[in-house]
Protein backbone atom coordinates (compact mmCIF):
# COMPACT_ATOMS: atom_id res chain seq x y z
CA UNK A 1 0.00 0.00 0.00
CA UNK A 2 1.18 3.54 -0.98
CA UNK A 3 0.72 6.95 1.05
CA UNK A 4 -0.61 9.64 -0.89
CA UNK A 5 -1.62 13.06 -0.10
CA UNK A 6 -4.27 14.72 -2.15
CA UNK A 7 -4.99 18.72 -2.14
CA UNK A 8 -8.39 19.30 -2.53
CA UNK A 9 -9.75 22.71 -3.91
CA UNK A 10 -13.53 24.28 -5.39
CA UNK A 11 -14.19 27.80 -5.80
CA UNK A 12 -17.52 27.36 -7.35
CA UNK A 13 -20.72 26.47 -6.96
CA UNK A 14 -21.32 24.61 -3.26
CA UNK A 15 -17.28 24.21 -2.34
CA UNK A 16 -17.82 22.54 0.51
CA UNK A 17 -20.66 20.18 -1.18
CA UNK A 18 -17.82 19.59 -3.89
CA UNK A 19 -14.58 18.68 -1.70
CA UNK A 20 -17.35 16.23 0.19
CA UNK A 21 -18.05 14.79 -2.77
CA UNK A 22 -14.84 14.20 -4.63
CA UNK A 23 -13.77 12.95 -1.08
CA UNK A 24 -16.70 10.19 -1.08
CA UNK A 25 -15.38 9.00 -4.69
CA UNK A 26 -11.86 8.87 -3.41
CA UNK A 27 -13.13 6.16 -1.10
CA UNK A 28 -14.00 3.93 -3.89
CA UNK A 29 -10.47 3.33 -4.49
CA UNK A 30 -8.61 4.44 -1.65
CA UNK A 31 -8.59 4.05 1.91
CA UNK A 32 -8.58 7.44 3.93
CA UNK A 33 -6.54 7.40 6.75
CA UNK A 34 -6.76 11.36 7.71
CA UNK A 35 -8.65 14.60 6.49
CA UNK A 36 -7.93 18.23 7.61
CA UNK A 37 -10.19 20.44 8.45
CA UNK A 38 -11.55 23.05 5.63
CA UNK A 39 -9.79 26.30 4.98
CA UNK A 40 -11.28 29.30 3.55
CA UNK A 41 -8.36 30.50 1.35
CA UNK A 42 -7.45 33.39 -1.23
CA UNK A 43 -6.90 32.72 -5.16
CA UNK A 44 -3.41 33.08 -6.05
CA UNK A 45 -2.31 33.88 -9.68
CA UNK A 46 -5.55 35.04 -10.49
CA UNK A 47 -6.94 36.65 -8.17
CA UNK A 48 -10.24 38.29 -9.23
CA UNK A 49 -12.13 35.51 -8.60
CA UNK A 50 -13.93 33.78 -5.46
CA UNK A 51 -12.48 32.64 -2.42
CA UNK A 52 -11.66 29.12 -2.29
CA UNK A 53 -12.43 25.97 0.09
CA UNK A 54 -9.09 23.81 0.77
CA UNK A 55 -8.52 20.67 2.70
CA UNK A 56 -6.08 18.09 2.38
CA UNK A 57 -7.07 14.28 2.53
CA UNK A 58 -4.08 11.36 3.80
CA UNK A 59 -5.18 8.21 1.83
CA UNK A 60 -3.58 4.70 1.45
CA UNK A 61 -4.05 2.90 -2.26
CA UNK A 62 -3.03 0.46 -4.18
CA UNK A 63 -2.60 2.02 -7.68
CA UNK A 64 0.60 3.83 -9.27
CA UNK A 65 0.66 7.20 -9.24
CA UNK A 66 -0.56 7.63 -13.10
CA UNK A 67 -3.44 5.30 -12.09
CA UNK A 68 -3.82 7.78 -9.19
CA UNK A 69 -3.95 10.37 -11.64
CA UNK A 70 -6.28 9.17 -14.04
CA UNK A 71 -9.10 8.32 -11.43
CA UNK A 72 -8.55 12.01 -9.74
CA UNK A 73 -8.99 13.27 -13.28
CA UNK A 74 -12.00 11.78 -13.93
CA UNK A 75 -13.42 12.40 -10.82
CA UNK A 76 -13.04 16.34 -11.51
CA UNK A 77 -14.61 15.65 -15.09
CA UNK A 78 -17.71 14.13 -12.98
CA UNK A 79 -17.86 16.74 -11.13
CA UNK A 80 -18.08 19.63 -13.45
CA UNK A 81 -14.39 20.54 -13.93
CA UNK A 82 -13.36 22.65 -16.51
CA UNK A 83 -10.07 23.28 -17.52
CA UNK A 84 -10.16 27.05 -19.55
CA UNK A 85 -7.81 29.33 -17.85
CA UNK A 86 -4.38 28.60 -15.79
CA UNK A 87 -5.19 29.35 -12.00
CA UNK A 88 -8.84 29.81 -13.01
CA UNK A 89 -12.14 29.11 -10.95
CA UNK A 90 -13.05 25.25 -10.29
CA UNK A 91 -15.70 23.36 -9.62
CA UNK A 92 -13.31 20.88 -8.27
CA UNK A 93 -9.00 20.47 -8.15
CA UNK A 94 -7.61 16.96 -7.40
CA UNK A 95 -3.74 17.21 -6.91
CA UNK A 96 -1.24 14.38 -5.62
CA UNK A 97 0.85 16.46 -3.37
CA UNK A 98 3.18 13.60 -2.28
CA UNK A 99 3.00 9.80 -3.14
CA UNK A 100 5.30 7.95 -0.27
CA UNK A 101 8.26 9.98 -1.06
CA UNK A 102 8.84 9.47 -4.77
CA UNK A 103 9.81 11.86 -7.08
CA UNK A 104 8.65 12.00 -10.63
CA UNK A 105 8.45 14.67 -12.91
CA UNK A 106 7.20 13.54 -16.59
CA UNK A 107 5.34 15.35 -19.12
CA UNK A 108 2.06 14.78 -16.71
CA UNK A 109 3.01 14.31 -13.16
CA UNK A 110 4.86 15.87 -10.89
CA UNK A 111 5.79 14.83 -7.72
CA UNK A 112 5.53 16.31 -4.69
CA UNK A 113 3.46 18.73 -6.13
CA UNK A 114 6.07 21.49 -7.68
CA UNK A 115 4.15 24.35 -5.96
CA UNK A 116 3.10 22.68 -2.74
CA UNK A 117 6.14 24.09 -0.64
CA UNK A 118 5.33 27.72 -1.45
CA UNK A 119 1.42 27.52 -0.73
CA UNK A 120 -0.10 27.97 2.29
CA UNK A 121 -3.35 26.81 1.56
CA UNK A 122 -1.76 23.30 1.04
CA UNK A 123 0.76 23.78 3.56
CA UNK A 124 -1.45 24.84 6.81
CA UNK A 125 -4.02 21.83 5.99
CA UNK A 126 -1.30 19.43 5.47
CA UNK A 127 0.38 20.66 8.75
CA UNK A 128 -3.16 20.12 10.76
CA UNK A 129 -2.52 16.23 10.05
CA UNK A 130 1.25 15.51 9.19
CA UNK A 131 3.50 18.22 10.65
CA UNK A 132 6.42 16.02 10.76
CA UNK A 133 6.29 14.67 7.34
CA UNK A 134 9.30 15.55 5.14
CA UNK A 135 9.03 16.53 1.99
CA UNK A 136 11.52 14.69 -0.14
CA UNK A 137 13.36 17.32 -2.21
CA UNK A 138 13.66 19.97 0.23
CA UNK A 139 14.52 17.34 2.92
CA UNK A 140 11.98 19.40 5.78
CA UNK A 141 9.24 18.81 7.44
CA UNK A 142 5.91 20.25 6.66
CA UNK A 143 6.32 22.46 10.15
CA UNK A 144 9.67 23.68 9.15
CA UNK A 145 8.70 24.76 5.62
CA UNK A 146 5.48 26.64 6.63
CA UNK A 147 7.84 28.37 9.23
CA UNK A 148 10.03 29.25 6.97
CA UNK A 149 7.12 30.61 4.23
CA UNK A 150 7.17 34.13 3.25
CA UNK A 151 3.47 33.61 1.81
CA UNK A 152 0.96 35.58 3.93
CA UNK A 153 -2.44 35.07 2.37
CA UNK A 154 -5.49 34.37 4.17
CA UNK A 155 -6.19 30.86 5.61
CA UNK A 156 -8.77 30.60 7.74
CA UNK A 157 -10.12 27.10 8.78
CA UNK A 158 -13.78 26.81 9.01
CA UNK A 159 -14.89 23.07 8.97
CA UNK A 160 -14.18 19.55 9.71
CA UNK A 161 -15.17 17.19 6.63
CA UNK A 162 -16.19 14.55 9.19
CA UNK A 163 -18.70 16.73 11.09
CA UNK A 164 -20.01 18.35 7.53
CA UNK A 165 -20.27 14.50 6.39
CA UNK A 166 -19.85 11.34 8.55
CA UNK A 167 -19.99 9.06 6.21
CA UNK A 168 -16.26 10.30 5.11
CA UNK A 169 -14.63 7.84 7.32
CA UNK A 170 -10.85 7.47 8.16
CA UNK A 171 -8.94 4.52 10.04
CA UNK A 172 -7.60 7.32 12.17
CA UNK A 173 -9.63 10.66 12.76
CA UNK A 174 -7.47 13.93 13.51
CA UNK A 175 -8.73 15.88 16.22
Amino acid sequence: MHIVFIGIGSNLGDSKKNCISSTKHIQEFANIRNVSSLYETEPIGKVDQPDFINCVIEIETELDPYELLTRLQSIENKLGRVREQRWGARTIDLDIIFYDDLIIDTGGLKIPHPEAHNRRFVLEPLREIAPDLIHPEAKLNISEILAGLENYSKVIKTDTLSTIHPQISTTHKHE
